[in-house]
């Protein structure tokens, strides 16, 4: 009966999830049913398991919601993506239309503005120049994934996304863990992504495909649709209802102001990580007035907070003048947090019960027990959660929740180098996430106007392919050559 605990339990959030039901309802609603089915006592898992491993998740990496937010919301009112995306769309546009928009999606979500900050403003650029190229608006969404939602968030060595962020209090690693092979995946998930839209572009203009029609106020309708804002806040870390708030500048930043602050996340980040934290004397942290914890644990959120706070500072010392409100900007940036990192925890939640029942070590050995090895089984843990939930990062914690010790003592038995374990994990997160219900699709869909029928093909192509095929190289290098 436990086992068919977990499995109800399960088919309830994907379920209802799908059907754009709140997680913070459906969450311990499924753990209790879970739970019921177990024969184990339902108050105690509520108040006892669901809600401290929630809360735990909230204190961990809330910093990093948080200040993403802040940061994107930043960025954004002060024109500075807006302007990021106009200067590569004036470099490539006219030559190479689909790689300018690849481009401009990765160098503001690798610079730490978040998801939906950025498809807001990359869509009408994308409009623009796929509209001129007489290339078909169809597949317009596949390009902006392929920029923003794959190796930027799960290869690129250091990236601040919170998929790359969960894994290190787990791992004691940090946001540059497995570097060659970070940059090996990305050039992958890239090269292969690109291939593919071209492909895509030239069998189109072979047929006369043409650019279409627009479908007229989409992204407006998006903000207010309130299904929409449920599969986002699963997705990643900005709530999409808070994107008309704050107040826009009404001038276009340089693009030396809207570019810096974006490097300055990147190369605060990486002193931090690999200079500073390493160098600085934290033995007050095993005290038990800071959680008698250890510098390895909190590291890498150290470092990616710190690298968002300076460029937070950096926006507004640039951009002043053209912040009309600060004050309501940054209101709606830690508005926008919120929501996006309470239905995530919640998600961690519900995995902690299913993980405490007695019936998960029968789930525990299965995964344990596929072939290929621990990374291979680690690879498919993570893939299997993310799609169940929609979710990169609530997959990745639930399987770093239940199974992350686990991993990390085979991995000293193993000798396998825990930064390895990093990538895979991570990598692997953001495979299978982007199904039908992924709320990044979802809401990127609805945002320009389309339809899964319409684009999700190629979207499939250059998000779930592509990552599969990293995950792969990753996976058989790092068993033949380790971690580098």
């Amino acid at each position: 009966m436990g086992l068919l605990g977990i499995l109800v339990g399960l088919g309830l959030l994907v379920l209802f999830a799908f059907r754009g039901w709140s997680v913070l309802l459906l969450a311990p609603f499924a753990a209790l049913v879970a739970a019921l089915f177990g024969g184990e006592p339902l108050l105690a898992n509520l108040t006892q398991i669901f809600m401290v491993n929630a809360a735990a998740f909230l204190a961990q990496f809330f910093p990093i919601f948080l200040l993403g937010a802040v940061f994107g919301k930043l960025m954004d009112d002060s024109g500075a993506v807006a302007s990021v995306a106009t200067f590569m769309a004036r470099r490539l546009g006219e030559r190479r239309v689909i790689l300018a928009v690849v481009l401009a999606g990765a160098m503001v979500t690798y610079g730490g503005v978040s998801l939906f900050v950025a498809f807001f403003v990359i869509v009408p650029m994308a409009r623009s120049l796929f509209r001129a190229a007489a290339i078909p608006r169809r597949l317009i969404p596949a390009a902006i994934v392929l920029g923003t939602s794959t190796f930027t968030m799960s290869a690129l060595p250091g990236t601040p996304s919170i998929q790359n962020a969960i894994p290190m209090p787990f791992f004691g690693t940090t946001p540059f863990a497995a570097p060659g092979l970070g940059i090996i995946a990305s050039l992958i998930m890239a090269g292969a992504g690109l291939w593919w839209l071209r492909r895509a572009e030239a069998a189109a203009r072979r047929a006369g495909e043409g650019y279409g029609e627009d479908m007229e106020g989409a992204a407006e309708r998006a903000v207010d649709d309130e299904l929409v804002r449920e599969y986002a806040t699963t997705a990643r870390e900005f709530d999409p209802a808070e994107i008309r708030h704050g107040r826009r500048g009404e001038l276009s930043a340089p693009v030396v102001s809207a570019i810096l602050p974006l490097a300055v996340v990147v190369a605060v980040n990486l002193v931090m990580s690999l200079l500073v934290l390493p160098r600085l004397d934290v033995s007050y942290l095993s005290e038990q007035r800071f959680g008698g914890t250890s510098l390895a644990a909190v590291a890498g959120v150290w470092s990616v907070s710190t690298a968002l706070g300076a460029a937070i500072v950096t926006t507004i010392l640039l951009n002043w003048a053209r912040l009309p409100s600060l004050r309501q900007t940054m209101d709606a940036g830690a508005n926008a947090s919120v929501l996006p990192a309470l239905s995530v925890a919640s998600l961690v939640g519900f995995g902690a019960v299913i993980a405490a029942l007695p019936a998960f070590e029968t789930v525990r050995d299965w995964v344990l027990a596929i072939e290929g090895g621990p990374l291979v089984s680690l690879a498919v843990a993570t893939n299997i959660l993310a799609a169940l939930t929609g979710s990169a990062s609530g997959g990745l914690t639930i399987a770093l929740d239940a199974l992350g010790q686990t991993y990390v003592e085979i991995a000293a038995r193993s000798g396998i180098d825990l930064a390895l374990m990093h990538r895979v994990a991570v990598i692997g997160s953001g495979t299978l996430d982007i199904l039908p219900h992924n709320g990044a699709v979802v809401s990127l869909l609805a945002i320009c106007g389309l339809t899964h029928r319409d684009s999700y093909l190629d979207i499939v192509m250059v998000g779930i392919v592509t990552s599969l095929l990293a995950l792969v190289a990753v996976i058989a290098l790092g068993s033949a050559l380790g971690s580098f």
